[in-house]
């Protein structure tokens, strides 16, 4: 069993058929039954979602003592899931009343983490009332920070191609260095031709800029809440998007013919993404872009190491990651955008139909419309 013992009989038995699919025994984990999923589809579940499980289950055991909870959830797993109960233990959760760690206890829940926990429970009750329509939480999905205006891009682009034109001064006057200065502009300017996202972003390399740097190739990296080609297929197919990815790697035995056939035919149905999508820089962020690269050139040059050298965005000062010059991590990126962009709120301050923009990277790339070559 788990090892753990809990006071609450309805808990040890929820505890019992967690075992049996997420057996915290790890030699006993390849001979784990499989849970019901999308499209009713049997699949073992992973080791992440085995601690969700086992997370979810410690929850309901701080859970079943306080007053908000029915008595009767003590007695019997499946008194867990009726109404009143899910109702009160969705409100400790989401409060922060069931973190494990005291401390933490009171922190709501973040809606990522409310996510995880509704996922889980409608696992459970798969698991422990089958033949009961059980009505989970709603997860409301929070509003999208406005976005940037048209009217404010176009005066960004302006400030920005003024800027990139422009003999800068010592630090500029901004608490930046005439290379932070070069890379943001070249930053901003490339979200605002192609709405690139931050790892998007990241990820960009010398040789994604056409000759000229006339334009840029972008390897699209859709988020989570997107559909991605995997979920297309098997939305297609009728498949769960799992067996979709092993039959992509190749791994055919794990999945049925039938399975395999409708995957298959539902990749060739299905038009092929391009691998790279590649959008016209205009001119202002050509001459940013080109700043950028002598600047970025003359750091990597005195880089004491070999390798490494194809990223665009480099580190300009020394960090715990190493020296200048080595490639600028996402997390680093954001942090460097946005200490870029207060900065271009503070030089652009009293222009005429300007108002100042978001730090977020997230806020401007998603007001931006931009149309890809027709290759």
């Amino acid at each position: 069993m788990t090892g753990i013992r809990y006071a609450a009989v309805s808990v040890r038995q929820l505890a019992a058929v967690v075992e049996r699919v997420a057996p915290r025994d790890r030699e006993r984990w390849e001979a784990r039954e499989p849970v019901p999923s999308v499209g009713g589809v049997l699949l073992q579940v992973s080791r992440q979602r085995a601690d969700q499980l086992w997370m979810v289950v410690g929850m309901w055991d701080r859970a079943v003592d306080r007053e908000e909870i029915p008595d009767r959830a003590r007695r019997a797993a499946p008194q867990l899931f009726t109404r009143p109960a899910l109702h009160a233990f969705w409100a400790l959760a989401a409060a922060g009343e069931l973190r494990f760690r005291p401390q933490d206890v009171g922190r709501p829940l973040p809606v990522a983490s409310l996510r995880i926990v509704r996922d889980v429970l409608g696992i459970l009750a798969e698991l422990v009332v089958p033949d009961r329509d059980v009505l989970l939480p709603v997860v409301e999905q929070p509003e999208l920070k406005a976005m940037v205006p048209a009217r404010d891009r176009a005066a960004l682009y302006r400030g920005l191609a003024d800027m990139a034109a422009a003999v800068p001064a010592d630090r500029v006057g901004l608490g930046m260095s005439e290379a932070e200065r070069a890379r943001v502009l070249a930053m901003v300017g490339i979200v605002l031709d192609c709405g690139a996202r931050s790892g998007e972003l990241a990820a960009l390399r010398l040789d994604d800029l056409a000759d000229g740097v006339a334009a840029v190739g972008v390897r699209r990296r859709p988020q989570r809440a997107s559909p991605s080609r995997e979920e297309e297929i098997a939305a297609l197919a009728q498949v769960h998007p799992s067996a979709v990815r092993v039959i992509r790697a190749g791994r055919l035995e794990q999945r049925s013919e039938a399975t395999r056939q409708r995957v298959l035919a539902a990749m060739a149905e299905l038009e092929p993404l391009p691998e790279v999508e590649w959008y016209a820089l205009r001119e202002g962020t050509q001459v940013a872009v080109r700043q950028w690269l002598a600047v970025r050139e003359q750091v990597v040059e005195a880089l004491p190491l070999e390798g490494g050298r194809s990223a665009l965005w480099v580190t300009l000062r020394a960090s715990k990651a190493g020296p200048p010059g080595i490639t600028l991590r996402p997390q680093g990126l954001l942090m460097a955008y946005t200490k870029g962009v207060t900065a271009l709120n503070m030089v652009m301050a009293g222009r005429y139909g300007w108002s100042p923009l978001p730090t977020r990277m997230e806020q401007l790339r998603r007001a931006v419309e931009a149309e890809p070559l027709a290759l």
